[in-house]
């Protein structure tokens, strides 16, 4: 969900197999620059491997260009990797957020920290917004809650109150989802990470 020069991604803590519970305290988010983020959703092995295969051409990616790599174009290497494997595909969906530069092409001004945020499909497909994007199991019920309570230009706080609220309230909704959360706050100057306590049963 995007705020006012910030962003938000939020998860739920649940690992699980259809309807047995495995563990109650998997992270699905990873960081991938100073202004990138990752959240995954899917069959958990598919995610591991995508996950060690983005950190490794992020990291080539620095070697060779000596810079951390743009959120837009971490978008476009996931979208990419996604479509090489579409015959035989990743089951994971991703969802990217983050912050970049962005210049307008009539004034040539470069406006700083603007809310990047991206979902996929498993075969790559990427969708573009600019107020929120959800994913996974319950895609559904997150759709009506932050329909509901998101608002333009919020800030940080306000952003993570939000986006908190709205997650809670969708995995409360879902017998498979829930168990807690995490949720990512990036603004221009950090990126702050909250854990959230979820129903337990």
């Amino acid at each position: 969900m995007t705020g006012k020069n910030c962003v938000a991604l939020a998860c739920d803590t649940r690992f699980g197999i259809q309807l047995s519970t495995i563990a109650t305290d998997f992270n699905r988010i990873a960081r991938y620059g100073d202004k990138t983020l990752c959240g995954f959703s899917g069959l958990i092995s598919d995610v591991q491997t995508l996950h060690q295969t983005l950190a490794f051409r992020t990291k080539l990616y620095e070697l060779r260009e000596e810079r951390q790599m743009k959120v837009s174009t971490f978008a476009n290497l996931i979208s990419t990797l996604l479509y090489e494997k579409r015959f035989g595909p990743y089951f994971c969906e991703p969802v990217v957020a983050g912050l970049r530069d962005v210049t307008d092409e009539k004034t040539s001004e470069v406006q700083k920290d603007v809310p990047f945020i991206c979902a996929m499909d498993l075969i790559g497909a990427p969708v573009f917004t600019d107020d929120f994007v959800v994913g996974g199991t319950s895609s559904e019920e997150l759709y009506g809650t932050c329909e509901a309570m998101y608002k333009k230009d919020m800030d940080s706080e306000q952003l993570f109150e939000t986006v908190s609220q709205a997650l809670l309230s969708a995995v409360d909704r879902d017998c498979l989802a829930g168990w807690g959360a995490i949720v990512y706050i990036i603004t221009p100057t950090e990126c702050i990470t909250r854990t959230l306590k979820g129903r337990m049963d």
